[in-house]
Order: C-alpha cells, then structure tokens, then sequence
C-alpha cells in the first residue's frame, strides 16, 4: 500500500501543461469577450478616477501652505471635493464591473458544467468502471466551483492589480525619476519570489485537489453500503480507514495552504523594507529642495497603491492556483476519448427478427486475463437462451458486448446477419429491453420511471404493463397511485418493489430482444411464480437472453449455455443437460436436492 500511495504522490505532483490549461479556459471565456471587455474597460476607468486620488491630495498638502505657511483654503477645498468625487466615482464602476464580471462567469462556468456532464454521460463504460463515482461527482461540482471563483473573483482582482500597478508607476515617474528607481531597485526581488513561489505552491494545489477527490470517492462508496457495514459491525473499521484518508487530506490541503500563507507576510515585508527606503531617500531629496511635500506625500501613496496590489496577489495566488488545479482535473475529464464513434458505414437496423450469432468471440478486461475465449453461439429469432455459471464466468460481459457497451478483441457478433459494429450504437441498443439485478429507478413519479423507456406512452399502456409485473395493486395503493413521487435511490420501495417496476418498465417496451440479468433475485418465491409467468408472456415471440442463478426459472428455455472461465463447458435443453449428468446438473441437484 505504501508503494502505491508513492506512485499516486508522484502522479498529483507530475508536472502539468498550465499553458494548455489556460488555453482551454480561454476558449470557455471567449463567447464573453464582450463582457469582460467592458469590464476591462470599467476597470480601466475606475483605476484611472482613483489615480487620481494621491495626486489630488499632495496638491492638496501643497495648498495648505505647511512649508510655506500661506494657506489656500480655496484650492484644499477644490481638492478634497475632487478626491471624494474621483473615489466615489470609482467605487461605482467597481461595482459594476464586478456585477459584469460575475455573470459572465456564472455564463461560462454552466457551460463548462454542462460539458462535463456531458462527457460523463459519453464516456465508455471501461472508464465509469474504472474510476470512483465520488471523483466525478468532485469535479463537476467542487472543482468547477473553484473555477468560477477564479474567474469570477482572482482573474477580476488580478486584471485590476495590473492596471494600478502600472498607472501608479506611471505617476511616480512624472514626479520623480530619481526616487522611482530607489523604489525599483527591490522590485526584481518581488518578482523573482512570487515566481519561485508559483512554482512550489503549484503542484500541491494539484495534490490538493486529487486527494479530495479520492476521499469523495470513498464516502461515496462507504454511503452505499451503509447497511453491509452495520451487519457486519465494520463501523469501527472503516471509521479508522477513513481516519488514514482523512489525514492525508488534511496533510494535502495544510502543505498546499502553508506554503500559500507565506505569500503575503513575505510578499508584504518586501514591500514594507521598500517603502522604507523610498521614504528615507525621499526626505533626504526634500531637505534639498528637488520637490515639495506633497509631491512627496504623493509619491508614497502612490508606491502604496503600486505595493498594494501585489500583496493582493500574493495572497489570492493560493486560490488562483486552486483554481488552476481544479480546472486541469476538469480538462483532463474532458481529454478523455468519449465512446468510439459509429463507424462511417454503419446504419440504424429496422425490422429486427432477433437471429444473434456469436462467431469465435475473445475479449479481455486487460490483456493478462481473458474472460471470453473462442466463443461461439447462434441465437435464432424468438427463442430464449439462458447463460448460467459461476460467478466471473463472463455471462455478464456476454451481454456487455451483445450492447455494444464494449468490443470483442477477436471474433464477431451478428445481429440478423450484420455485424454489429456496422449497425449505429443507438438503433441497436433500442432494439433490447433490460432488466438488470442492480435495479435503476430515478426521482420522479412512478409513472415516469415505468415509461422511462417509452415517454409516449399513455396511462393505460402504463397501467397495463404495471399489471403484467403484479406490481399494479402496490401502485394503486399509494397516496397518489402512478403520481407518486420515487425518492432520490429509490429509497421509499423495498428492493423487491423496485426490481418489478424495472419489469414493468421492459414490458412497456415493444422490442425484438430482450436481456434478463437476475431478473427476479430480489423477490419472493410466490412473487418468483407470478414473475415468471408475466416473464414467459413478455418473452413470447422475442429472442431473449437470461443470465440466472435459480434454475427453476430457466427450465422452459430453447438452449441454455453453462459457461466457466469465458469457455462453453455444456449447451442444450434443461432436459438433455440433466440426462447428460454433467456440471449443470450437478448444479440442478444442489439446488433441488
């Protein structure tokens, strides 16, 4: 475990591409160039009324007659009304700019949101296997979030930063040359600390960011099986297993906020030891005369404002590049290649009979450990085929690459003589109905869900696939029959409940073929019966293909393969594979003895 944590350390600290990433958000904040260009604008405009504030006030100094003891009481009045006007004026287009730039953020952020959704929803089934739910769900809502708090907030404070620094050493170069390069000589050490702190600071907000998206993961995950964990009396364990993740979370995030925390404090005593100096220089140039003392007044406002900007930037450089890490891990999800497209050549299939052939078929996971070997089969059109074995056999991957959720390696899968990878992924998929041990149901009416496959379909084609699955007399029962609500998971139905609504949801479509993965796992024996009686009128005239454990239930069925280790050991009828006396009706005897 300690070595893979290392490779894990070592991937959140690889070097990223920052300039691909900027690239990237770039594109995003393109279709509101408009608004950000009027916020520049406004920015512009605000910093050029607040410029004008420490010139104003060093006339104003210069007015009241401190060195030459005649007061203008005209002119400090002129002054003080111009500096409140100019500052009032520039609190005003601040706040307009930030209401611009917020919006537009929001704008560009939902759209980033919107694509990363999408991309989820499109990415192939290998990836959603092998990656944490928790992870996904951390990035397209914490790490986006971040994101629009960078554009929305950083790049506004940043891009303003700019404009003050340079409009303030402008100023100070018209005032005076000489005490602007003292004031300079310190700024390459400013310069060269904030980029030697970029590079420290980055790859540990990078780190921060993986880290809380792996514990999202595991939460997630440790949710799900609440109730394994309470009947195994687990709690205490996973408590101190989280406990492990929880701390080198909070290791991540406190390396990644220690080192941005000295930004500021030291970004600040730079400037500070600057100011020092400008102000010992500029009084040794007073006392001779080279200017008056609001010029210098004004001179030390302005190196403030010029200071002032980068201590801001220092101290939102630890958010910035959060925000930065954040929008890599969002990148790198939408980097990821989306399920292989259709091939140029293929089309929809129409007219299904449901005549499947499995020809030679190979696939592996990864390419050490095959699950289906050499396998071959034909389906003929309306006839039951039933895949029985034991677990990691590869039934289930059977189905995966009957839908096309994967491709075989080797061999070919035709459906009424096509290959499948010539018939378009969403025609092909219409053409099955599935009913799986892992029951889907979402939030919303009961209706919805049962017509989930069939938005079309009206109240009584509803109600009469619902009395297909004998699930009509609990519908009907609820306070609001087919209008009521399902909770979020479905958590308001027992298990059993939800597996008949699934039912009911595949006997509302009208498809060629139909896929049975454990169907009836989660019920009763009396509900079984029932079950498979609307089983039997539901796959009549349709080529179906059952994955089951319980024997019972497949014994009506036109072949039935017994697979191990992705091979076909035994096929044939119930009644041929029990006179055979082989490994199926070995299985058949422990089941029923």
């Amino acid at each position: 475990m300690a070595e893979a944590g290392s490779v894990s350390d070592r991937q959140a600290n690889k070097p990223r591409n920052y300039k691909k990433v900027l690239r990237g958000l770039a594109a995003y904040i393109r279709p509101e160039l408009p608004s950000f260009a009027a916020a520049v604008v406004l920015v512009l405009l605000s910093n050029v009324l607040s410029l004008a504030g420490p010139r104003l006030s060093g006339e104003a100094i210069d007015a009241m007659g401190v060195v030459s003891g005649s007061v203008r009481f005209g002119i400090v009045r002129e002054k003080a009304f111009l500096m409140l006007g100019a500052y009032i004026g520039a609190a005003v287009l601040s706040y307009i700019m930030v209401r611009l730039i917020t919006h537009a953020s929001q704008r560009t952020v939902r759209r980033m949101r919107q694509d990363t959704f999408n991309k989820i929803v499109d990415l192939p089934l290998v990836y959603i296997d092998t990656h944490q739910a928790g992870d996904l769900v951390s990035r397209i809502s914490y790490d986006l979030d971040l994101v629009s708090s960078s554009i929305s907030q950083d790049i506004v404070v940043i891009s303003a930063s700019m404009f003050t620094v340079i409009g303030s050493l402008i100023m100070m170069l018209k005032m005076s040359l000489t005490l602007s390069l003292a004031f300079l000589v310190i700024l390459p050490v400013t310069v060269l600390f904030t980029i030697y702190r970029i590079r420290k600071t980055r790859p540990l907000f990078r780190k921060r960011s993986k880290k809380l998206g792996e514990m999202n993961g595991y939460v997630e995950e440790i949710l799900f099986g609440q109730k394994t964990i309470r009947a195994y009396s687990k709690e205490a364990y996973f408590t101190d297993e989280f406990r492990g993740i929880n701390e080198a979370g909070i290791d991540a995030y406190y390396r990644a906020d220690y080192q941005a925390a000295l930004n500021g404090p030291s970004v600040t005593l730079i400037s500070n030891i600057s100011l020092a100096f400008v102000a010992m220089v500029g009084a040794l140039l007073f006392l001779r005369g080279s200017f008056s003392l609001g010029v210098l007044a004004s001179f030390i406002l302005y190196s403030r404002r010029f200071s002032g900007p980068i201590n801001e930037i220092a101290g939102i450089f630890a958010e910035f590049q959060s925000g930065i890490a954040a929008a890599d891990r969002v990148f790198t999800l939408l980097e990821q290649p989306s399920e292989p497209a259709d091939a140029k050549d293929a089309e929809p299939i129409d007219n299904v009979r449901g005549e499947v052939v499995f020809d030679h078929v190979s696939f592996s996971y990864t390419p050490d450990h095959p699950v289906i070997e050499d396998l071959s089969v034909k389906v003929k059109p309306g006839t039951l085929l039933a895949i029985v074995g034991p677990t990691g056999a590869g039934k289930t991957t059977l189905i995966n690459l009957l839908m096309r959720f994967y491709d075989p390696q080797e061999g070919e899968i035709h459906i009424d003589g096509r290959r499948s990878q010539d018939i378009t992924r969403e025609s092909l998929r219409r053409s099955f109905a599935m009913v799986l041990q892992d029951t889907w149901l979402f939030q919303g009416t009961v209706r919805e869900n049962i017509a989930y496959g069939k938005p079309g379909a009206t109240p009584d084609e509803v109600r009469r696939a619902a009395e297909a699955a004998h699930i009509a007399s609990f519908i009907e029962s609820l306070p609001d029959g087919y209008d009521s609500m399902v909770s979020d998971g479905a958590s308001n139905l027992s298990q059993g409940q939800k597996q008949l609504m699934t039912i009911a949801r595949a006997m509302l479509l009208d498809t060629p073929m139909l896929i049975l993965d454990e169907a009836t796992s989660n019920v009763d024996s009396r509900t079984e019966i029932e079950i498979q009686d609307a089983m039997n009128k539901l796959v009549k005239g349709r080529t179906a293909f059952v994955i089951a454990h319980r024997l019972s239930t497949i014994q009506s069925a036109d072949h039935i393969l017994f697979i191990r280790d992705g091979q076909i050991v035994e096929q044939g009828t119930h009644r041929e594979l029990i006179e055979k006396g082989g490994v199926y009706a070995g299985l058949y005897q422990a089941q029923f003895a």
